[in-house]
């Protein structure tokens, strides 16, 4: 029987897309139900991992739960424009606000011209212009001003039996402060959160960013640490792997499925990164469905399927790196330890035995802070270094090899570089 060709794909390998099963985050879900339950909050949330985890997936998800347990819910992506300066982060927590109070209605005294009025009071709904006013006429600084209007909203809300609220915030690792330009965003955001928390205000902060976020929030405000439940997504179970990858198409109903050797190597080259399990098996479903019209007997063009997730995922991070940050990003993931973490003592110690030129320690740490901010090294708080990209480690040793002149001479007994 020929299948279906016009049958939908079911898997979604698409940054921040929805899969249509989403495996092993059962200890999370846990966790944030039990967050959910807080009466006074105590603590907040950081969820945090290495690209193409799922975050930004596993907090949509976070979202109906909260609803269901009687939460209001604002936030968006913070692109680096909120951080510019502490006004532009002000204007992005009261435009989120706005949708949740936009529904309740409030007395306002009349604006006062030229003279005196006795007008009475209006209602009118707490909407972004009413909430902006409120901003303008606090006293103090921007930090100031916040706490005015965010407690201000939040007895207007409890008033109206609305007074628990989320504000969930995406790619927050984009949020950070200026001491240059005298503009603190970050730090007036843990501020803020925090004084309200201490008065009783239900409001739950919930920050999604790569594993950079919680260094550079504790670094902003020491107090931090006892402020936020910390999250770490990491790579999918075997099982968790299988799940995910079988699950989609017996739910759609597709007209084929995954055999146990397609599943496993799925799950073995993929590493337990949800999007890779994504890419691979959309990729492989469509050749499947294409070989099977075709009355061929499907097999998995594992080689194939790599060579696009190069080009498609990793060549557009691999261009950003110059030559000799390449070679230091090949030496590292020619650590026997390259996919978890690594320090610069064993970076130099790696590029003696690579490398004709090798690095110092001092060229090392700054070209690594260069890597950085490319997006494809991170350092975590305690001073050690991981890849930002996952499996970039295998793509740079699969298609990448410094220039001869460069290298130590290769081992007699199996030609291969030590």
């Amino acid at each position: 029987m020929v299948p279906d060709l016009g049958f939908e794909n079911p898997y979604r390998p698409g940054a921040g897309h929805m899969p249509p099963y989403l495996a092993g985050r059962e200890r999370e879900y846990a966790e944030f139900e039990r967050l959910l339950g807080q009466t006074t909050v105590l603590e907040n949330v950081i969820l945090t991992g290495i690209r193409g985890v799922g975050k930004t997936v596993l907090l949509d998800t976070f979202k109906p739960r909260a609803v269901r347990r009687g939460w209001l819910w604002v936030g968006t992506d913070l692109s680096e424009s909120v951080s510019v300066s502490e006004e532009t982060l002000a204007i992005r927590l009261i435009a989120d606000l706005a949708i949740v109070t936009s529904t309740v209605m409030v007395e306002v005294p009349p604006q006062r011209g030229i003279g005196f009025t006795s007008a009475p009071e209006t209602s009118q709904p707490l909407s972004y212009d009413l909430l902006c006013r409120i901003y303008s006429a606090a006293p103090g600084l921007v930090a100031d001003k916040l706490k005015a209007v965010l407690s201000f909203a939040w007895q207007s809300l409890s008033s109206a039996g609305k007074d628990r609220i989320i504000f969930a915030y995406d790619e927050a690792q984009n949020l950070s402060d200026n001491a240059a330009q005298r503009e603190y965003p970050l730090s007036v955001l843990l501020d803020v959160f925090q004084y309200l928390q201490k008065q009783g205000a239900t409001f739950l902060l919930v920050l999604t960013g790569l594993p950079t976020l919680f260094p550079k929030l504790v670094e902003a405000r020491t107090y931090t640490e006892r402020m936020f439940r910390v999250l770490t997504l990491g790579r999918l179970s075997m099982a968790d792997r299988r799940e995910a990858i079988r699950k989609p198409v017996a739910v759609a109903g597709c007209p084929i499925r995954f055999s146990k050797d397609s599943v496993e190597i799925i799950a073995k080259e993929s590493d337990g990164y949800p999007y890779f399990i994504q890419f691979m098996c959309r990729e492989m479903f469509d050749v499947f469905m294409q070989q099977m019209a075709n009355g061929e007997s499907p097999s998995a063009p594992v080689d194939a399927i790599r060579r696009k997730l190069d080009s498609d995922f990793f060549a557009g991070r691999w261009a950003k790196a110059t030559d000799r940050q390449r070679q230091l990003l090949y030496v590292i993931a020619r650590l026997d330890h390259a996919d978890d973490e690594f320090t610069i003592q064993e970076i130099v110690a790696k590029s003696r035995v690579l490398l004709v030129r090798p690095f110092s320690a001092s060229h090392a740490n700054q070209m690594l802070a260069a890597l950085a901010e490319r997006g494809l090294i991170y350092k975590n708080r305690f001073g050690k270094y991981s890849f930002a990209v996952p499996l970039l480690g295998s793509f740079i040793v699969r298609t990448y090899e410094p220039p001869v002149e460069l290298l130590a001479e290769p081992t007699a007994s199996s030609g291969q570089y030590s």
